[in-house]
């Protein structure tokens, strides 16, 4: 038995505060697990922050510099704030930490809630109530961050795959 994706297109959206180094780091880890598995003409990520600070520009220079030594490049991501759109659009909407979560949760419809939730409650591996902004510190920040949200991205993947992949009967 082979497992197909159900027809209709997932969405998912990866949320921090300013779309600069967090969020864009996982869209980018998720969206290259997504098109190592062939899943791309079904499967969408994108990313935003819920504040405007950086509107329009790219990813912080230290997030793609060590989203790149692992393989993920984010060049091509630029930063946008957080809509009440965003919760009709996208299946899941996974925030990096309890401050933003209280804002996209203030933003959010509340027939979409069930959408939302923490990235790190999909950790397989790890354990972290968050995703700590690494901003503010070194080299080894951004590595944890993606350590967090290369371990939340599986889950994430297995939890699609659970809930929305269909078995091929035919197969």
């Amino acid at each position: 038995m082979t497992s197909t994706p159900s027809p209709a297109p997932y969405a998912v959206l990866m949320v921090c505060m300013g779309n600069i180094c967090r969020s864009p780091s996982a869209h980018g880890v998720l969206r290259e697990m997504v098109k190592a598995r062939g899943w791309s003409d079904w499967f969408t990520v994108d990313s935003c922050g819920t504040h405007a600070y950086h509107v329009g520009e790219e990813p912080d220079r230290r997030s793609q510099k060590h989203a790149l030594l692992r393989g993920y490049d984010l060049s091509d991501l630029r930063a946008r704030q957080l809509t009440r759109e965003d919760f009709e659009r996208h299946d899941l909407v996974l925030v990096m930490d309890h401050e933003n979560m209280a804002r996209a949760q203030a933003l959010c419809p509340p027939a979409q809630r069930h959408k939302l939730h923490r990235l790190t409650e999909f950790c397989r591996e790890m354990r972290s109530a968050v995703v700590p902004d690494p901003y503010y510190g070194g080299d080894q920040g951004f590595e944890h961050v993606l350590n967090l949200i290369e371990d939340a991205c599986l889950g994430v993947l297995a939890h699609v795959q659970k809930e929305h992949i269909k078995e091929n009967l035919n197969g």
